[in-house]
């Protein structure tokens, strides 16, 4: 009789080489593509010991204030000594931007502030097309070490 008449027997065992496989790759996409779904800002948060951001020869950064109270300040325009609003942020900011793409956009925030204003602050920002945001701190060693 030829082989191909032959009954074969059913195998009952499931490999499960092939689902690992597949699972293995599902785990790596969810890793690449789960920080891409999560909604914020991109910020560059400094490090303890960073170097000072150098400056572009071209563009000085962009500076929003926001002191103790929640008012925002903007260093560029008339009256930077004078508190503006938020419209008025995403107004001036966004004419930057559009001028100068790549000027880098600096947040300086007091200690007292609240994180939602600096929060706040930022999206002002984001909504004038702020793409990256940068903090600035002190150096680590004027902070009083607690005892």
């Amino acid at each position: 009789m030829p082989a191909s008449l032959h009954k074969r027997k059913l195998m009952s065992e499931i490999n499960v080489v092939p689902y690992i496989d597949v699972m293995l790759v599902l785990l790596v996409i969810f890793m690449v593509t789960a920080p891409m779904l999560t909604q914020g800002i991109n910020v560059e948060l400094p490090k303890a010991g960073a170097e000072p951001i150098a400056d572009i020869a071209d563009h000085q950064p962009v500076v929003l204030s926001v002191d103790a109270a929640g008012n925002l300040y903007l260093d560029i325009g008339d009256n930077e000594d004078e508190p503006i609003s938020g419209a008025e942020v995403v107004n001036r900011v966004s004419i930057v931007l559009r001028n100068q793409p790549d000027t880098p956009i600096l947040v300086k925030a007091d200690r007292a502030v609240p994180y939602g204003n600096v929060v706040g602050a930022m999206v002002l920002l984001q909504r004038a097309g702020a793409t990256s945001v940068g903090f600035v701190t002190d150096p680590l060693d004027s902070y009083p070490v607690p005892e």
